[in-house]
């Protein structure tokens, strides 16, 4: 491990402390996005593996999104790239919910990467069926987070499987006392990490939106995660403990920095789409962090826009496939706010440029992401 044989080589305690690691995890992650994000878009650019916005499942949206045809995707191959260096740089690598959160951003990453490929070299196929894209994301889920209940219960740390509401300060919902609630808490933990996974990949729409949202919700996440591995500020706070939960902010460190690292080049106007090789490992984490540091109840406002993008899409396919009609102008919200002005009916004064809808988004994730951090404080 590099903390180790940094410690050993300079005699100097200071690359074991989680703050100096979180700053070195973020520079290291965001500069390795800057060197791989070059020769890999380039590389995209060569192959002609660009965005096809006649793939996209909704007629609506595909038309939207014609402008952006031809655009190299798939850049999140070296976002993850990037992020899984960092973290295998400054991560401790003997902190179980670490090695797990790595292992789940390499499965979503591989799935990802799946249905990216075949969507983008085989003009017959729309990529992953759904099926396959959600038994890949089950397998993968459904193993990580029965391998934290599994350690939960060798190791009689029955709290790592109770849901802690906020707004409740002694009052729990335990789960892991039987069998039945062992596997509800997996099923409810498999819930939130492929429901955060795709609530990015739906935000994935737009130049630097889902980079940008993914960046203030894993700052908010980062924090905590660290006010969860401290014991004096859980007592203090009435948060539940659990001690390695800190070591979560050094990875949340490399997620922030890597992203950072991607969204130099997808700002706009983007030169490369983070596609779901990024999207669906990027939320997939963000997941992950929620249920180590027991936040499984605020994850849908620390990350609000994300939630309320996918939330905006599965309403409209539900509304438009019983009743015939759309409840939205566009789902997802940024595109009837892009063409149309607004979310339910279309403004008189016509759509808003893209760049704008962004950015007020991004002030939406960040008001959003310090509202949950004063639930900290709310109990």
């Amino acid at each position: 491990m590099l903390i180790e044989l940094l410690n050993s080589l300079m005699g100097v305690s200071l690359f074991g402390y989680i703050s100096f690691r979180v700053v070195m995890a973020v520079m290291t992650g965001f500069a390795l996005a800057l060197v791989l994000g070059g020769p890999v878009i380039r590389w995209l650019a060569g192959q002609r593996i660009g965005e096809r916005s006649d793939k996209n499942d909704l007629a609506q949206v595909a038309t939207v999104d014609a402008g952006k045809a031809g655009t190299p995707t798939m850049g999140g191959s070296f976002l993850i790239a990037a992020l899984l260096g960092s973290a295998l740089l400054w991560c401790r690598l003997d902190n179980v919910h670490v090695v797990l959160g790595l292992i789940l951003v390499a499965g979503l990453a591989a799935v990802g990467f799946v249905d990216d490929w075949i969507k983008l070299t085989d003009p017959d196929r729309n990529g992953l069926s759904p099926t396959g894209k959600i038994m890949g994301q089950l397998v993968i889920g459904l193993f990580v987070v029965g391998a934290m209940a599994w350690t939960a219960h060798a190791s009689d740390r029955y709290s790592l499987l109770a849901i802690h509401p906020p707004f409740a300060k002694d009052w729990t919902l335990e789960l892991g006392n039987s069998a039945l609630g062992v596997a509800l808490f997996v099923a409810i933990g498999w819930v939130v990490v492929a429901g955060t996974s795709n609530a990015i990949n739906i935000t994935d729409g737009m130049d630097g939106l889902a980079a940008g949202c993914t960046i203030l919700a894993a700052a908010a996440l980062a924090v905590f995660c660290y006010v969860t591995g401290r014991w004096d500020w859980t007592g203090y706070l009435g948060i539940p403990h659990v001690p390695e939960a800190s070591e979560m902010t050094v990875l949340a460190g490399a997620l922030i920095g890597a992203t950072t690292g991607f969204l130099w080049f997808n700002a706009p106007p983007a030169r490369v789409f983070m596609g779901d090789s990024g999207a669906l490992p990027l939320g997939g984490l963000l997941g992950w962090m929620a249920l180590v540091s027991k936040q499984e109840v605020p994850l849908g406002l620390i990350a609000l826009v994300p939630f309320a993008e996918l939330g905006s899409s599965a309403l409209q396919r539900f509304s438009y496939r019983t009743t015939g009609r759309r409840v939205f102008t566009i789902a997802p919200l940024h595109h009837g706010l892009k063409e149309h002005g607004g979310v339910f009916r279309r403004s008189p004064s016509g759509g808003i440029p893209e760049t704008t809808v962004v950015v007020r988004l991004w002030i939406v994730a960040a008001l959003s992401g310090l509202a949950s951090l004063a639930l900290l404080k709310v109990r």
